[in-house]
């Protein structure tokens, strides 16, 4: 049996060409389309692109808005670690963010430098270790200025000796302290120095699929200028991201209730204002002005007193009756004077 164009034969049944189509729209919607199970067992369909994988074992994924507190943190951090330094160093060292990113633990291995000088360290009781990644070449400048040097450059390419990366371990505390600081209104750190590497390959702090936070930092002391990261695995900051959320929900929400409404600043509280009583009412021509004297008396209309306007420094604000209290003259404000 031959079948026409617009049909299809197969294990004795015959398709429509109208048919065919609609098993092909089919399937092409169940490809482009994902079942999902709602929390009380109901099946709904949503489309591929809207599904977003979520890998259990590492919870990691940092939404735009956590991203933005923990990037506004370490502005803070950078600011305040470049003035401690200068300070220490007696000679301006220059700090700037040239990235805040999330990647996994084995391609921060591949793309750290070979040799570089790691330290490792945990910050006290968050769990986890984390890395500071401080290149030789910065680090033997900056023991050459502990040393009493200019602060230049130091044209070496060997690693540290023993003596230098002790003397070196107190510039790296001193980083250490200032990121702990940094947190302390969440929660109090300690930072914990645990050891050096100087070969990435053989760094097994974290498992390869860890997500790790890195923070890279341009930094540049005379004319020696480096990128120095740090990267903390991110169980280890997830509490503190959490901390962060919670911290920032009641000041957005105090925000929002006093959003319009003007702040008054408490510098202007000692600012003396002239303020001044007036009325209007009583006309006299030029001939009455001119024969006035001591001891004159001059008849005002009771209406004036209902009619006082009060000036702030010259501007009019407010209406008022003129009264007494305690014995002295006063003006009780009725209305305030609208523009």
């Amino acid at each position: 049996m031959a079948a026409s164009q617009d049909t299809l034969s197969g294990g004795g049944e015959v398709l429509t060409q109208n048919e065919v189509e609609r098993l092909l729209s089919q399937v092409h919607e169940l490809e482009t389309t994902t079942t999902v199970f709602g929390h009380d067992g109901r099946r709904s369909q949503h489309k591929a692109e809207d599904i977003q994988p979520f890998d259990f074992r590492q919870p990691a994924f940092l939404a735009p808005s956590e991203m933005r507190k923990i990037r506004l943190r370490y502005e803070d951090f950078i600011r305040a670690l470049a003035a401690n330094l200068s300070i220490y160093l007696r000679v301006e060292f220059g700090l700037r963010m040239s990235k805040l990113r999330t990647i996994t633990y084995q391609k921060l291995a591949e793309s750290l430098p070979n040799p570089t000088h790691l330290t490792l360290f945990k910050a006290e009781p968050l769990k986890g270790i984390c890395l500071l990644d401080l290149p030789p070449h910065l680090g033997l400048t900056i023991v050459d200025r502990l040393l009493g040097g200019p602060g230049h450059s130091v044209n070496s390419s060997r690693d540290l000796s023993d003596l230098e990366s002790a003397l070196l371990d107190e510039v790296i505390m001193l980083i250490l302290n200032d990121w702990c600081n940094q947190w302390q209104k969440l929660q109090e750190l300690r930072p914990a120095m645990l050891g050096h590497e100087t070969t990435p390959r053989f760094l097994h702090t974290s498992a390869h699929d860890t997500v790790m936070l890195v923070l890279s930092m341009e930094a540049s002391l005379g004319d020696c200028i480096e990128q120095v990261q740090m990267a903390f695995p991110y169980f280890t900051i997830e509490p503190l991201v959490r901390q962060l959320a919670a911290l920032t929900a009641p000041e957005k929400e105090a925000s929002a209730k006093t959003s319009g409404q003007p702040k008054w600043s408490s510098d202007f509280n000692d600012i003396p204002v002239a303020v001044h009583a007036e009325w209007q009412g009583l006309e006299l021509t030029v001939r009455a002005l001119s024969t006035l004297k001591p001891g004159d008396v001059l008849i005002l209309e009771p209406e004036c007193f209902e009619q006082v306007r009060v000036s702030y420094a010259r501007t009019p604000k407010f209406h008022g009756r003129l009264g007494t209290r305690t014995q002295k003259w006063a003006v009780e404000l009725t209305s305030p004077i609208t523009a």
